[in-house]
């Protein structure tokens, strides 16, 4: 399928002079199909078409009554990268019949698509140096006006990608003022470049000396492949990564990976069923299959407005 035979989602918000949390409602509800060519969602025209046409012709209200879709036959977006989150989404379908899409969208961007309701599900690892904690500050600052509820999924250990062997003995943040390093970034608004660069700042080290710092990759299996293949010094990432390539890995900090829902009564029934799935012990069992989570807090709700 061409994408010249195809649009954007704020195209075809351009063309219905909507807003794009109306096309967004229109896609979760399943009244408008999309397909996905990488991270971006875009809608085939004959399907626009389609919708058009079925808007014209109209409905009785007794017919839209019985045919608008139920809480359960809506689409649920969940944001973010993590493998947990592929498992999570295979949970609800089979507990809510709902069908899961995936957007595979940094920490910051999956909060913000949750905040303009682009998404159901945010998955968030955001590091607050001033505090030493993760998410809770973040989410306080930007969903001032939200009732929301933030519940730890799993933690895992974050830290440096490093060749195999780690020739340049890399062990801390202040290697980037003692030697001559080449790193490769992660995206802006990723949990990993947010950690980064609140260590840097914690530890006065200006990003304009690290050699490779605007050097960007999307996910943490490109920034561990960037060093595998020598064209990098360092990464930033989780430690299940480097498992998955041939290159070393030192831990820095274990990190509080959670996901946040907006508490609102379309939202409840999927609050609860998230909760609900999180305290399984089937569901635990096979995050822990996966290798490299700590599920101890598994469920917990970290923060919940009234």
């Amino acid at each position: 399928m061409s994408q010249e035979h195809s649009y954007t989602i704020e195209e075809v918000a351009q063309l219905l002079k909507v807003s794009k949390l109306t096309i967004y409602d229109l896609v979760k509800k399943g009244d408008l199909p999309i397909f996905r060519v990488g991270r971006q969602m875009r809608v085939d025209r004959n399907d626009l078409q389609l919708y058009i046409q079925k808007s014209k012709t109209g409905v009785t209200p007794a017919a839209s009554a019985s045919t608008t879709p139920s809480t359960k036959n809506k689409k649920i977006i969940i944001s973010g990268q993590d493998l947990a989150l592929d498992l999570l989404g295979k949970y609800i379908e089979k507990k809510q019949s709902n069908k899961v899409l995936r957007s595979h969208e940094g920490s910051f961007n999956g909060v913000m698509a949750l905040y303009n309701g682009e998404c159901d599900i945010a998955s968030l690892h955001l590091y607050d140096g001033d505090t030493g904690e993760y998410n809770t500050p973040y989410l306080k600052k930007i969903f001032v006006s939200h009732s929301y509820i933030l519940l730890n999924l799993i933690s895992r250990r974050a830290g440096f990608y490093v060749q195999k062997g780690n020739p340049l003995q890399i062990q801390s943040i202040e290697d980037f003022k003692a030697k001559s390093l080449k790193l490769m970034n992660r995206e802006k608004g990723s949990g990993a470049r947010t950690f980064l660069d609140e260590q840097l700042r914690i530890h006065h080290i200006s990003p304009s000396t690290i050699e490779g710092y605007n050097e960007e990759e999307m996910s943490h299996i490109d920034v561990a492949s960037a060093v595998a293949n020598g064209n990098a010094d360092v990464g930033i990432g989780i430690e299940k990564i480097s498992k998955l390539v041939e290159i070393d890995f030192i831990p820095l900090i274990t990190e509080r990976y959670d996901i946040v829902l907006l508490k609102t009564p379309e939202n409840q029934l999927l609050v609860e069923s998230v909760k609900k799935i999180l305290n399984s012990p089937n569901f635990q069992s096979e995050v822990v299959a996966l290798g490299d989570y700590d599920v101890t807090q598994m469920g917990k709700i970290i923060y919940e407005t009234l």
